[in-house]
């Protein structure tokens, strides 16, 4: 018996745990290689998915806690229950907009929950004058985990899962 207690005990510690991020903003996902910004592009700030938005809102896509909204209000980091560092970054070069067609509405260090609003913003004004509406979602500590699944497709904020990290 102990011989199988053994081979369960080796096979039971294999197992990996599995984190679900959902999308932030309802739209289409992007490879991130496509992302027209080399810091995205080339996943030096981390890897994970782009998304071409639909909706009008920003989500929480993980339970956790809001680090740092910046000023331009265009970009977030978080931090889950889990561990993971999350940043999300609507479109590029929107940070020259100073804030033009976004609506802060959770403050930073903010305990949120998925599908909590954190920026509304106006897609009509950001298609005109962003260089590209796409929002790169980006695990930045991706060193802690084993492996990323990504999704592809449409997406809803909220209710589809865009990446799973396992570690």
């Amino acid at each position: 018996m102990g011989v199988l207690s053994d081979f369960f005990n080796r096979k039971k510690s294999n197992f990996s745990k599995k984190i679900e991020i959902f999308a932030p903003v309802s739209g289409e996902i992007i490879n991130i290689e496509d992302v027209p910004d080399i810091v995205f592009s080339k996943k030096i700030v981390g890897d994970g998915v782009a998304i071409k938005p639909s909706g009008n809102k920003i989500i929480s896509p993980i339970n956790g806690t809001i680090g740092k909204i910046l000023d331009s209000k265009h970009a977030f980091s978080m931090l889950s229950e889990d561990g993971v560092e999350l940043f999300v970054h609507f479109g590029i070069d929107t940070i020259k907009l100073k804030g033009e067609g976004f609506e802060k509405i959770a403050q930073d260090d903010q305990e949120v929950k998925i599908g909590d609003t954190i920026i509304i913003f106006d897609l009509n004004v950001l298609e005109k004058k962003a260089r590209s509406i796409l929002t790169p979602v980006v695990i930045s500590n991706m060193d802690k985990f084993k492996r990323i699944e990504k999704s592809s497709g449409s997406i809803i904020a909220g209710e589809t899962i865009i990446m799973s990290l396992y570690n």
